[in-house]
């Protein structure tokens, strides 16, 4: 184990605190900084939080010194679709021009590894419904063109620099720590798996599903969802990767199989033994029926192997952190 200081942007988030958690526990000397915008004090433990913003290169520049960082996690970032489309520059100022300020002060800073916390949403609305590495990036959103943006400056960087990084493409992530410690805290969250939890719990009303006619087995969209407990355990593979003089990738993370929306509600009824309010909507601009990864080069190129590939798992980590939240809000 490398005792080298890893730096976790972003690591009060969802993502990034099971990251932090995950690092800690194998004995990573790690730092955090977070602005605490959307994520939350209480999810950093162990570890020293700095409360500061990812562009504000003195700050960071000073972190990278003082803890002689070689490695860095970056998480930060703004990530609700809907929003980007309402508020593109906000989406374009944070996630992609801070990043444009942290890459400068890690090339100076001579940092080695960055492994970076991209998206699905790259890939638009890939017509076969299956994304590999290879398929044409085409985004139908600000968010998820703020992140390709940054991809693009990393490939760039890296070419010009010594800095090597891993980009991973996220599915839909979905679940909350086993143990309980830490889960998906965000308020006003749209994440299904989340949301219809909350509906069990008597936090929303209903759950609305957004399209019933697409070309799917049962008509409702389908996504690939994946643990973030998984999803964690890969950031941690590649920095391994990084380490070990492996070369700037970019990789999906999914399981690369789908649940449909009905598929995901059920499960919910199941695990809450108790039926939900679902009301079927109209579809909403630019959701593709389908979208699930490719997920063979995750395993063969970090050789991660998921722990909690089960949707059950999946929907009984979220509901014991919801219901945990009812007595211990965040």
């Amino acid at each position: 184990m490398n005792n080298s200081k890893i730096l976790v942007t972003g690591g009060a988030g969802y993502i990034g605190s099971h990251t932090v958690a995950q690092l800690v526990a194998r004995g990573e000397r790690v730092i955090v900084l977070d602005d605490l915008s959307t994520g939350f004090r209480q999810a950093v433990v162990n570890v020293p939080l700095i409360v500061g913003n990812v562009g504000d290169k003195a700050l960071v520049a000073g972190l990278l010194r003082e803890h002689q960082v070689e490695t860095v996690v970056h998480f930060a970032a703004h990530t609700i679709v809907p929003e980007s489309v309402a508020l593109p520059l906000k989406y374009y100022g944070n996630n992609t021009c801070a990043t444009r300020n942290l890459l400068e002060v890690c090339a100076a800073q001579e940092v080695k590894h960055f492994v970076f916390s991209s998206t699905a949403a790259v890939y638009g609305m890939p017509a076969s419904g299956l994304a590999t590495e290879s398929t044409p990036t085409a985004p139908i959103n600000p968010y998820g063109t703020s992140k390709l943006m940054s991809e693009w400056m990393l490939r760039d960087l890296s070419l010009a620099t010594p800095l090597r990084y891993v980009a991973l493409r996220y599915f839909n992530v979905a679940g909350s720590d086993p143990e309980g410690r830490i889960g998906q805290s965000t308020r006003a969250a749209t994440l299904l798996v989340k949301v219809a939890c909350q509906a069990v719990i008597g936090k929303r009303s209903h759950v609305s599903v957004y399209g019933t006619d697409y070309p799917t087995p049962d008509g409702t969209g389908v996504r690939d969802y994946i643990h973030v407990s998984d999803l964690a355990d890969a950031h941690l593979r590649a920095i391994d990767f990084l380490r070990a003089g492996g070369t700037s990738s970019t990789i999906n993370c999914g399981y690369g199989h789908g649940y449909s929306v009905r598929e995901v509600l059920a499960m919910v009824e199941k695990v809450a033994a108790k039926k939900l309010d679902i009301r079927e909507e109209a579809r909403r601009e630019g959701d593709p029926a389908s979208l699930v990864a490719e997920a063979k080069k995750v395993r063969s190129v970090l050789g991660w192997q998921p722990k909690l590939d089960d949707l059950e798992v999946i929907v009984r980590t979220t509901l014991a952190w919801e219901r945990r939240l009812q007595h211990e809000p965040w």
